[in-house]
């Protein structure tokens, strides 16, 4: 990575921070208590938290870079084409937000032609923030965090975020497998999930849909942390439809596991 790319990145990476922060600070005006919501028309929950917040990274984007492209959940695409686009998900898992739950993450991610060079994931009532640039590694609340290097399934704690919901498909008989080898399993899942892959506090987070903007930031993020971020193809991509992130060593034996069918 040559100098002006490195220069370009850092400049990418603490502006999205600066983003993440602002953003996690209007939801916090929201949270703590029932929060009402529309329905989307694929049947998920909206709230004005989530506008708000989208609308208020949008505004900063186009001030400071108004040639970029932006695709967020709640307003979809602008400038489609664009050398470089900003993925955003205002509230990644809106249900907990809604309920006062505090594992609800502001997730930015940005690409250059098409790569993932830029991943933010701010829990605003945890106060943590997840962070990496490419080819500048990844921090933990501004230190640097790597996954962990347990390589046994026996060893390993693994999530995801509705067990009942990845049991109803195809890879649900290889999730089951895994469960039974683990040494335990949870849901503390959606954006938290990877985050904890990412800075070594478990070793998987299965998600079986993931949009876009849910995995935006992940595949800078657990790359630059020393693990993977893949499709349960296995493909390196936050446009695949699925994510599974691993601390890398036991990642082909969980796709494995997710991918057989007996």
């Amino acid at each position: 990575m040559g100098r002006s790319d490195h220069d370009e990145i850092a400049a990418l990476l603490d502006f999205a921070t600066q983003l993440a922060h602002e953003a996690g600070r209007l939801t916090l005006r929201y949270f703590g208590h029932l929060v009402e919501h529309d329905d989307k028309t694929d049947g998920t929950p909206v709230t004005r938290a989530d506008r708000e917040a989208e609308a208020l990274i949008r505004s900063g984007i186009e001030s400071r870079y108004p040639d970029h492209s932006i695709l967020g959940e709640e307003y979809g695409e602008s400038r489609p084409g664009a050398r470089v686009r900003w993925i955003l998900d205002p509230i990644d898992a809106t249900r907990s937000f809604m309920r006062g739950v505090p594992l609800y993450g502001v997730l930015i991610g940005v690409e250059i032609e098409g790569e993932s060079a830029v991943g933010i994931a701010h829990f605003p009532p945890l106060k943590e923030t997840v962070a990496a640039g490419r080819g500048l590694g990844c921090t933990w609340n501004g230190r640097p965090c790597r996954v962990s290097r347990v390589r046994r399934i026996e060893d390993a704690v693994i999530c995801t975020t509705d067990v009942e919901r990845i049991l109803s498909r195809p890879e649900g008989s290889g999730w089951r497998r895994l469960q039974q080898r683990c040494a335990f399993s949870r849901t503390w899942g959606d954006c938290y999930g990877h985050a904890l892959v990412a800075t070594g506090r478990v070793e998987a987070q299965v998600d079986p849909l993931m949009a876009p903007w849910d995995a935006g930031p992940f595949l800078t993020i657990l790359t630059e942390a020393g693990g993977r971020f893949t499709t349960r193809e296995g493909e390196a991509t936050v446009h695949g439809g699925s994510g599974v992130s691993t601390n890398g060593l036991l990642h082909d034996e969980i796709l494995a596991e997710l991918n057989r069918r007996t």
